[in-house]
């Protein structure tokens, strides 16, 4: 597999019904992107008044686009880390508002990412986590204490909005 076989971006209507659903708790927020790819989900948190986002990607061509992007929007609080997202939740972590987790679709990162994120510290008491999955994927395997607030299907696509409770 290259490094960018996987790269799906949200779909326009999907991301459209994330940020519908996000639009309460979007402003001046803290996001972390854990599988970047084209960045979508960070630059529209941005543009949607987000205070900072951090957008991880692995694949060292992806990033540099990804940092292209950022150059060409003047994307202030934009900041794009080189990493695998698992190495990634390793590091010290840092409170964040919204943690996007879409792993590419043939990985089965879901459960292990959330899981991390939960214990490692990287999501704050009441942040949110968006969840996208394959759409035949049965019961997300999320952390004890999240709970799925919003969930639809769209084609292919399963995509999920859960918080941590406690």
């Amino acid at each position: 597999m290259s490094e960018s076989e996987g790269l799906r971006p949200t779909p326009d209507r999907v991301r459209e019904t994330l940020f519908n659903w996000l639009t309460p708790y979007i402003a001046g927020a803290d996001c972390l992107d854990l599988f970047a790819g084209t960045g979508a989900l960070c630059l529209e948190a941005l543009s949607r008044g987000a205070a900072r986002v951090v957008m991880v990607e692995k694949a060292p061509h992806v990033a540099e686009r990804l940092r292209q992007h950022v150059k060409r929007l003047d994307a202030q609080g934009a900041e794009v880390v080189l990493a695998d997202a698992v190495e990634f939740l390793e590091r010290t972590p840092q409170g964040f508002d919204i943690v996007f987790i879409d792993p590419p679709f043939k990985s089965d990162l879901i459960s292990h990412s959330a899981a991390a994120v939960d214990t490692r510290g990287w999501i704050k008491p009441g942040g949110l986590a968006y969840i996208e999955a394959p759409s035949r994927l049965g019961e997300l395997s999320l952390p004890a204490g999240w709970e799925v607030i919003r969930s639809k299907k769209s084609g292919q696509v399963g995509y999920h909005l859960a918080r941590k409770t406690v």
